[in-house]
């Protein structure tokens, strides 16, 4: 595949979606498909049975080599160095301000004696993930290996999600924990299959190599048909993902934001026991947790609409006539059956049911109730 910039990538399953009728867009870099048909029957499809989603744009960065962990502890926030073989860990590269380069997950691939891990990073950041993991892997014994060409990826979400890929595995998937993954076979060819996700639903995340990609999907598809498995673009993604509070790079995180003023405080971890403690951007984000709890910045929040109008990204939070924040994304939600956003807002406006708070739409200040996040939660 060529890496021009000109002219957007195409993945492994470009001809599938077009024979399928989807809207492409260009997202990142690559075409991809927006939606097959109704957006709102993808996303109720996944909230309510399956769905199948091609997430070949998604970076995945390959690290190995006795200093693996070393290196990755050093590079990312999170204790990396805990993660047992076979389990997963949300967290983020940042800069040595702290502002955030990208929200990532890793994946322990290796055991002790041929370590390994798979970050895989959004698709509009993997280059620049991959050059800060590269360019600190000086000094570590670690080999930094971009493997975005080595990977199709494969989505199944929804309550269905196990039955289907259980059709077409042998591997124990009743043992599978979240944020977990295992080496197997889907559809008879090798894969890392994933419990991870970004749609607030139980589902499966399956990297294979990119010339399987057609043959699983449609055994995939054949295995779902029973399920009411349906194919999936991007923009039920987005309200899916919107829905179960989860955030997108660009739009909740940025390099202007700290973990702690996006609320996600939690997966920065100062007591990591490598490089004596050293990672980049530390001492900035010890100052930014010291900020967060003596004058806490703005917070992230959920807004849920009292009318119809729906809110969109950088539109003014108000109240009492004066800015307290803005949208960061916003969209119908089919399962509320309601507009929706998260926004950051000041403290003072932040509490759950706090009253007076509007979205100026046009110059027209919608009122919006503030919830707390997530908006949906899945019943185990």
């Amino acid at each position: 595949m060529s890496h021009s910039p000109q002219a957007p990538r195409l993945t492994a399953l470009d001809a599938v979606h077009r024979s399928l009728g989807a809207t492409m867009t260009d997202f990142a870099g690559w075409d991809m498909p927006l939606r097959y048909g109704s957006e709102r029957d993808e996303h109720n499809a996944v909230r309510t049975k399956a769905g199948l989603f091609d997430l070949s744009h998604m970076g995945e960065i390959t690290v190995t080599g006795r200093g693996a962990a070393d290196l990755l502890d050093y590079a990312l926030v999170g204790n990396i160095g805990s993660v047992k073989t076979g389990r997963a860990r949300y967290t983020m590269i940042c800069r040595e301000d702290g502002g955030i380069l990208d929200d990532l997950i890793v994946y322990r691939l290796g055991d002790d004696e041929t370590p390994e891990y798979m970050v895989v990073a959004n698709a509009s950041n993997a280059q620049v993930v991959l050059d800060a993991l590269t360019e600190r892997a000086a000094g570590f014994d670690a080999q930094v290996r971009d493997d975005r060409d080595a990977y199709a990826l494969l989505a199944v979400q929804g309550p269905n999600s196990p039955e289907i890929v259980k059709a077409l595995t042998d591997a124990d998937l009743d043992g599978l924990k979240y944020y977990a993954g295992l080496p197997g076979t889907v559809a008879g060819v090798q894969a890392l299959i994933a419990r991870t996700g970004y749609t607030g639903e139980d589902g499966f995340e399956l990297f294979l190599k990119p010339e399987h990609a057609e043959q699983v999907w449609q055994r995939i598809t054949e295995a779902g048909a029973e399920y009411g498995l349906t194919p999936c673009g991007l923009s039920c993604r987005d309200t899916l993902r919107l829905e179960a509070g989860m955030p997108l790079y660009g739009h909740e995180l940025s390099t202007s934001l700290t973990p702690f003023d996006a609320g996600l405080g939690r997966v920065v971890k100062f007591e990591k026991t490598t490089n004596d403690g050293a990672f980049v951007g530390r001492a900035a984000l010890e100052r930014a947790a010291e900020r967060a709890e003596q004058n806490p910045p703005r917070k992230l929040v959920g807004l849920i609409a009292e009318g119809r109008r729906v809110p969109r990204a950088e539109m003014n939070v108000v109240a009492d006539g004066a800015v307290i924040g803005a949208v960061t994304s916003g969209a119908p939600s089919p399962t509320l059956g309601k507009p929706i956003a998260m926004a950051y807002v000041d403290a003072a406006h932040a509490e759950p049911g706090t009253k007076g708070v509007g979205v100026d739409i046009r110059g027209t200040h919608e009122p919006y109730e503030v919830v707390a996040l997530p908006f949906y939660k899945r019943q185990k």
